[in-house]
């Protein structure tokens, strides 16, 4: 049976809401305000925005431009412009190790998607109602050594992401960008609102903005590189997926600036509408992982209309996850779909039940299997470990080294609008100040 011509975005609009739908995730509202409280705010953010604009934007750019090139699923895409341009037909495995770290992310970002869903009926119900530190620290603990609860929750998160990504690019990804950004940016707006109202938004302010240049070391240059790679989708097939459904009337640079302001400053609303709260309550801003859901419901529990602020907040960390979670499943069902003789709805299901497989798996490890190691780490530590240290850094590495160093430099050129001064500056970035970067954050990773 012949394959339908290959999808393509309905608008630049719609690609754009839905790349940065992809890169605002909970890597934004989650990661980036821990990772800033840890390291000491201002120096660490302003170390993190670098990092976008010199190693960031530049991986960005080569994904798209060569899913654009290719047309189609990364592994496809990889082997055909490599054979195209003379290159080693091994390059293909720079797809497959993006739709292989898109696969296993999604597994276990699906139970934390569980999570937020959980947290959102708890807003709901009052549960965090004159919660202390000790009460919301054994409820968390309580709902990660419920199997049956967490299966219930990543079950109905993945029930969700497939529901859209099987509608297809523009009535599926496209069309639940265009509600769901627009909702996430509303919730985030309304949050910080209520930050500048709490009494401790200077504060918040001063603590995001104002650097503390002693708080700057190695690890926090490293952990704002490693967060600029994690939070635009590098690495994933994402951005390669997306690209492979670009026209050519898009232009990647305007494109790209675009959306890593966005996406930056969604992060950076985040942190405006979590630290006053934080703040405001006392509490600890470096308190890590747990700053979401432990810290944040003694907050919500313990201030005036808390209940319909943490709705507000769950909602809000639900939409990020789930923009991410049906950006994550795209490049599996791309790939499987133009591999495979299944159709789009096949692809989506048998790539979902594949995902939720191994993210129960994930699950139990958190509980039942907390026993079972692998190198010492439980399967969910090993799946992020795994993805976050080795697929990531390489599979974008490998974009990065392809795009500089494979592809027709004077194309690229064109393609990008650029003259020829402003294209040699760019060169410099994606042949050498980019890979320096990715290569910092994979030796970084086993330090």
């Amino acid at each position: 049976m012949a394959k339908l011509a290959h999808a393509q975005w309905s608008s630049k609009m719609g690609f754009v809401l839905a790349a940065a739908g992809s890169a605002v995730g909970l890597g934004n509202i989650w990661r980036f305000s821990y990772l800033t409280g840890e390291s000491g705010g201002a120096a660490f953010v302003l170390v993190y925005l670098a990092c976008v604009a010199l190693v960031g934007l530049p991986i960005l750019i080569a994904e798209w431009m060569i899913g654009r090139r290719g047309q189609k699923n990364p592994i496809n895409t990889m082997a055909e412009l490599a054979k195209r341009h003379g290159r080693s037909s091994g390059w293909a495995a720079v797809g497959v190790s993006g739709v292989l770290a898109a696969f296993l992310i999604l597994s276990f970002y699906s139970v934390i998607g569980g999570w937020s869903l959980n947290y959102t009926l708890g807003s709901i119900t009052g549960a965090f109602s004159g919660q202390d530190a000790e009460a919301s620290e054994a409820a968390f603990g309580a709902l990660l050594g419920n199997p049956g609860s967490l299966l219930i929750w990543h079950t109905l998160f993945m029930v969700l992401v497939v529901g859209i990504v099987a509608r297809g690019v523009t009535k599926g990804l496209e069309a639940a960008a265009r509600v769901l950004m627009p909702a996430l940016v509303v919730l985030l707006l309304v949050l910080v609102g209520y930050g500048a109202m709490s009494g401790s938004f200077g504060e918040a302010f001063a603590f995001m903005f104002r650097p503390d240049w002693s708080a700057l070391n190695g690890s926090v240059m490293l952990a704002a590189m490693g967060q600029a790679f994690f939070t635009l989708s590098l690495g994933m097939g994402i951005m390669m997926a997306y690209g492979s459904y670009l026209g050519e009337d898009v232009n990647l640079l305007g494109t790209a600036r675009t959306v890593i302001i966005l996406d930056t400053a969604i992060a950076l609303l985040a942190g405006l509408a979590i630290f006053p709260i934080v703040f405001a309550t006392e509490l600890d801003a470096s308190s890590g992982p747990g700053l979401i859901f432990i810290t944040l419901p003694i907050a919500f529990g313990n201030i005036f209309g808390g209940s319909l602020l943490g709705l507000g907040f769950f909602l809000l960390l639900t939409f990020a996850a789930l923009t991410s979670a049906i950006s994550l499943l795209e490049p599996v069902v791309e790939t499987l779909e133009e591999r495979t003789a299944l159709g789009r709805l096949g692809a989506t299901v048998t790539s979902a039940v594949a995902v939720w497989l191994v993210g129960v798996a994930a699950l139990l490890s958190l509980n039942v299997w907390s026993d079972v190691l692998l190198f010492g780490l439980n399967i969910f530590d090993l799946l992020d470990t795994f993805t976050g240290k080795i697929l990531l850094p390489l599979t974008g590495l490998g974009a990065i080294l392809f795009y500089s160093y494979c592809l027709n430099q004077e194309e690229a050129r064109r393609e990008l609008g650029l003259g020829t001064s402003a294209f040699g500056v760019w060169s410099v970035l994606t042949k050498f100040v980019a890979p320096i970067g990715v290569v910092a954050v994979f030796v970084a990773g086993f330090l």
